[in-house]
């Protein structure tokens, strides 16, 4: 199985244009060659899963275009997103923002989906998506440390009453890289399926490690590969592994 996790940045693209006229004027504008080149991207590497982090779901920054139903389409995948604040978030009520949401396209039958929410930070969003033998849960985490910290706490807890083996996938936000993670991977069972600690930000020249793939025991990492691949100012992150069903939890 195939899972391609990517911070698609609402398809706003990068490089020096971006902050023109002003720092971050990008977020104000997307383009249609670079959704065009990331559906390319992901019909290539025939993904049996992606994980798409900042997508519009049809602001006028988007041309009204739900960019999760788009590349769903363009792959032949179900699709399920959902906006990334809470359902208190003042972000609802404004314009854009309220279309900022994370998503999953999915090829394998889906046995269930579920969206959880962190107590604190933003972003806190959490889309777990249930396939005949693994769970698979998608997070953005919060800028903030101490924020970041609470969200592992609860998704530590999500992740221990699943009763298939599970993938983590999502930007962690982890400036310290795997060391952040440390207490939560020893706790919750998870090893990293980027063994060399490869980075993914910025896209240009990847010096940090902010975007992970993370599995339990019962799933075996057969291929992890960070392809050269600059649509975003992350790189995605591209993860083959099989699941082993008759393996119970925490017994290899």
């Amino acid at each position: 199985m195939r899972l391609i996790l990517y911070n698609i940045r609402y398809g706003t693209g990068t490089g020096p244009v971006f902050h023109l006229p002003v720092p971050g004027a990008g977020y104000l504008r997307s383009s249609r060659r670079t959704l065009a080149g990331i559906g390319e991207f992901l019909r290539a590497q025939q993904p049996d899963i992606v994980g798409l982090l900042e997508v519009d779901t049809g602001s006028l920054r988007a041309g009204l275009t739900n960019q999760a139903e788009h590349l769903a389409t363009l792959l032949g995948h179900y699709s399920t997103w959902e906006c990334k604040y809470g359902a208190g978030s003042l972000n609802h009520y404004l314009p854009i923002v309220r279309k900022q949401a994370n998503a999953f396209l999915a090829a394998p039958h889906v046995a269930a989906q579920r969206f959880h929410y962190f107590d604190t930070g933003i972003k806190r969003l959490i889309i777990e998506l249930e396939l005949a033998d693994v769970c698979v849960f998608l997070v953005h985490l919060s800028l903030k440390y101490r924020h970041r910290q609470s969200q592992l706490r609860h998704l530590h807890d999500l992740v221990m009453k699943s009763p298939k083996p599970v993938v983590v996938a999502g930007d962690f936000n982890a400036f310290w890289g795997n060391h952040e993670l440390y207490l939560f991977t020893r706790a919750s069972g998870l090893t990293s399926a980027n063994t060399q600690q490869l980075p993914s930000f910025p896209a240009r020249t990847p010096r940090m490690e902010l975007d992970f793939v993370l599995v339990s025991a019962g799933v075996e990492v057969t291929g992890f590969r960070i392809p050269d691949v600059r649509f975003s100012d992350h790189r995605p992150l591209v993860c083959d592994f099989n699941v082993k069903p008759a393996s119970p939890r925490g017994i290899l």
